[in-house]
């Protein structure tokens, strides 16, 4: 599952389709020039179509005079692309600035040919990017195309919502509860922020002390540190065929002193109450940028995210969707959050 949008590239524009990825700092679209099965299925940037367009070396530093600009190949979990970077005009609605963009000159079968989307923006912190001028929120912060330094995200979870990013501001009717801000807690550019501990319909489990979640728009997939999620699979119990399904508790994640919380629908793959087991991947990023547990959309469609650029931060709330009873935000007490001082610690990496 993925959520994407457009956005124009070029002189006169040209439109492509890219997920919107927080757990990445370039923009990747596919060029002219590459000529892979997953290239010619998407839409393809022609440099020369562009009056604007111009290159830079991968590092952000300008081609010298008589040299070929340099390459770049990026691997992903199940994949990777090669490609060179431009310089050019990127607009995101009204929203345009000058910067630079990998253009692939090739890109694995697997995944991208099967992909509905063109490409990618990442949304990561700054210094996951190749630089300033690769990282959108820094230049539109610094071209003052925004009204605050800030993007907001709702993702819906049936057709009666419509999903949406918002560049600049945050949208009120699309919460359900008050919004908390939690700074980012390392350095790797993720927007990762420190879970106090694991909780069992509200109640600390003291399965982890100092853990850390990237907030990832990018993944369809909730995952987490091996250790942490064997002992989850442990505690849990699930029955194989279903049977303690619909007494699992709710699983919660103490962020900011709030309980952020997942229904058994939400971390458990159940098939037609025949089959059940944790849908939690086992995921071990290792130091410095792990160990990390990743939330997904799974956790985006039920919470409402908001990303300061500015002050490195990431705003929770219960998001409202149509039809829907909400999910009340549970605050824990000092005393409670400090029983997750007991077991263990700390994923798209």
């Amino acid at each position: 599952m993925a959520y994407f949008g457009k956005i124009n590239v070029g002189t006169p524009a040209q439109a492509f389709s890219v997920v919107f990825d927080t757990g990445s700092g370039n923009l990747i679209i596919p060029g002219s020039d590459c000529t892979s099965s997953a290239c010619l299925s998407h839409d393809r940037f022609t440099e020369s179509k562009s009056t604007t367009a111009g290159q830079v070396n991968c590092d952000g530093t300008e081609v010298a005079r008589g040299a070929e600009p340099d390459e770049i190949t990026i691997t992903f979990g199940t994949g990777h692309i090669t490609g060179h970077c431009l310089r050019d005009q990127i607009c995101i609605g009204s929203a345009c600035t000058h910067g630079a963009f990998i253009s692939s000159t090739d890109e694995s079968q697997q995944p991208f040919e099967y992909f509905k989307f063109d490409g990618v923006l990442g949304l990561a912190l700054p210094s996951m990017s190749q630089g300033n001028q690769f990282s959108m929120m820094s230049r539109l912060v610094d071209a003052q195309q925004l009204h605050s330094p800030v993007f907001s995200v709702f993702l819906s979870d049936s057709s009666d919502d419509a999903s949406e990013i918002t560049f600049g501001d945050m949208k009120p009717e699309h919460m359900a509860s008050e919004l908390f801000w939690v700074n980012v807690s390392g350095s790797a550019g993720y927007w990762e922020v420190s879970i106090e501990d694991i909780t069992f319909n509200s109640v600390p489990q003291g399965l982890c002390r100092d853990c850390r979640v990237a907030v990832d728009t990018g993944t369809s997939e909730l995952a987490g540190p091996s250790t942490v999620i064997e002992s989850l699979r442990s505690k849990l119990n699930v029955q194989r065929d279903c049977a303690n399904y619909h007494t699992l508790p709710d699983l919660g994640f103490i962020v900011g002193s709030r309980v952020l919380k997942l229904k058994p629908s939400d971390y458990i793959d159940n098939v037609a109450d025949r089959s059940c087991e944790v849908s939690l991947m086992s995921l071990d990023v290792p130091p410095p940028k792990g160990p990390l547990f990743v939330f997904g959309i799974p956790f985006l469609q039920k919470y409402y995210t908001v990303y300061d650029h500015e002050h490195s931060r990431v705003g929770f709330a219960v998001a409202k969707h149509a039809g829907e009873v909400p999910e009340p935000l549970v605050r824990l007490s000092a005393s409670e959050g400090s029983r997750s001082d007991t077991f263990l610690s700390r994923p798209r990496l």
